[in-house]
């Protein structure tokens, strides 16, 4: 797995599509957070910041993943990785892993920008670090069903659009969260994205939440892996 993941990694810095990721991560994620909390002159309104990179991750996360599995498919290459000594699961996991520490650097790096909200008043720490890991999580969600859409075509665009149309429909579920129906709203609820982010924005770290994103990863990336399992054996 360690030789798998240390090739794509390598692979994201010789291909642009690294480069490329984090200049647009950095560069959407300043302009959110120029907006949100800059020009508002006040650090209380960081919240807003991180609850709308959610929805930049929504895009950005599965342009990095569009090519993991289905560039291997379109080129034929993936025969070879399916016959070599490493199993299908260490596969996965070893290009899971290498997408998940390009999106973790770009995350640390992008954490600079707190430092400024010190002009404008205490900087609540544990509020940020709150929001830091929920976001490591649900980022780790998020490229595991780009890894998913993957896996299921050779078409890098079809793969991207499958994930990002998929990771908007489970950040829209928690709109229906305002159904007066109770029974409706528990399941909203526990299922929504969205409403498990909710207890970060106070600056509590709900291990339920880190355990629902954390499921909901390994679903998705158990899935990947079947349908390689189904495609060496057919």
């Amino acid at each position: 797995m360690f030789a798998i993941y240390k090739r794509e990694l390598k692979a994201y810095f010789i291909s642009p599509i690294g480069y490329l990721f984090a200049a647009n991560f950095l560069a959407i994620s300043g302009l959110l957070f120029s907006i949100c909390t800059l020009q508002k002159q006040e650090a209380s309104s960081v919240s807003t910041y991180f609850e709308y990179l959610i929805y930049a991750f929504a895009i950005l996360l599965p342009l990095l993943t569009m090519k993991s599995l289905s560039e291997e498919r379109k080129t034929k290459s993936e025969q070879l990785l399916m016959t070599s000594p490493v199993s299908i699961s260490g596969i996965i996991m070893g290009k899971y892993f290498a997408a998940l520490t390009v999106f973790t650097a770009a995350l640390l790096f992008n954490s600079l920008n707190f430092g400024l909200l010190a002009k404008y008043g205490n900087v609540n720490g544990m509020l940020i670090v709150s929001n830091l890991i929920c976001l490591f999580f649900i980022g780790a969600l998020f490229l595991a069903i780009g890894m998913f859409f993957s896996s299921l075509t050779e078409d890098a665009l079809v793969s991207a659009i499958g994930s990002i149309d998929t990771i908007f429909i489970m950040l829209a579920v928690s709109f229906l969260s305002d159904i007066s129906i109770p029974w409706v709203k528990s399941v909203v609820d526990f299922i929504s994205i969205l409403s498990r982010y909710e207890p970060f924005t106070y600056g509590i770290l709900d291990i339920t939440s880190v355990i629902y994103y954390v499921s909901i990863a390994a679903v998705f990336l158990f899935f990947t892996v079947r349908v390689y399992e189904r495609r060496r054996w057919a």
